[in-house]
């Protein structure tokens, strides 16, 4: 399980301290964790932080009995392959690879021989609708596509914890429901840790993290769907 500890982080700005998170504590069970709040309220930085991205300034993040607050810049980076997936609102793809050498790309770092890269790949992409595009260039997909793809690239491996950070911030009302009916879907599998401005989106989650001004006010659980 994922949990932070009276997680803070201060930084200076100019002749100001701006304290862009301040003294969070929670764990992340597995399924959907929503964490909603105005711009500014401290959500990207929470991500962060979970994620070994950035060090608090007091406070602490664990992975089970992992500190990753206390690791190296190289090891939290190998604790990031191993355990987490990673979907961006702007996806992040590689433009001189194809769909499926993108989503193989984790399992590059990690070692894997050619053939059991291609075959993971094709495997997720088919998991997405997009095996017939596998060979395509993100610029010969569309924006939904695109970020079908960044999902199926962030389970290759397989994580037990999954970051989306506005998955749905760019795509039009078809391709938002698709992804967002996949990212769920991968979810209940896994911890989702999902950052967003879409209230509606956030509700299709299990719990809702509501922040402001650096600071968790409140969990929400939602009513489920009738």
């Amino acid at each position: 399980m994922l949990r932070a500890e009276n997680l803070t982080k201060r930084y200076r700005q100019g002749d100001k301290e701006v304290v862009a998170l301040l003294g969070f504590t929670h764990a992340f069970p597995q399924g959907a964790t929503a964490v909603v709040g105005p711009s500014g309220s401290g959500k990207t930085t929470l991500l962060n932080l979970l994620a070994g991205l950035d060090l608090p300034t007091e406070g602490g993040v664990y992975l089970g009995e992992i500190p990753l607050h206390r690791l190296s810049e190289d090891e939290r980076a190998g604790v990031r392959l191993r355990h987490m997936g990673f979907v961006f609102q702007q996806w992040n793809l590689i433009p001189t690879l194809t769909a499926w050498e993108n989503v193989a790309f984790p399992l590059l770092l990690a070692g894997w021989p050619l053939g059991k890269r291609r075959a993971r790949a094709l495997e997720l992409l088919e998991g997405v609708g997009l095996l017939k595009r596998a060979h395509h260039l993100p610029s010969r997909l569309s924006g939904g596509e695109q970020q079908r793809v960044a999902l199926a690239r962030a389970l290759a491996l397989d994580p037990p914890i999954l970051f989306a950070d506005e998955p749905t911030g760019n795509l039009d009302a078809e391709a938002k429901e698709q992804v967002a009916a996949l990212l769920f879907k991968a979810g209940k599998e896994r911890t989702l840790i999902l950052v967003t401005h879409d209230l509606e989106l956030a509700r299709r989650a299990e719990r809702i993290l509501h922040l402001k001004g650096g600071r968790l006010l409140w969990e929400e659980v939602p009513s489920p769907n009738p």
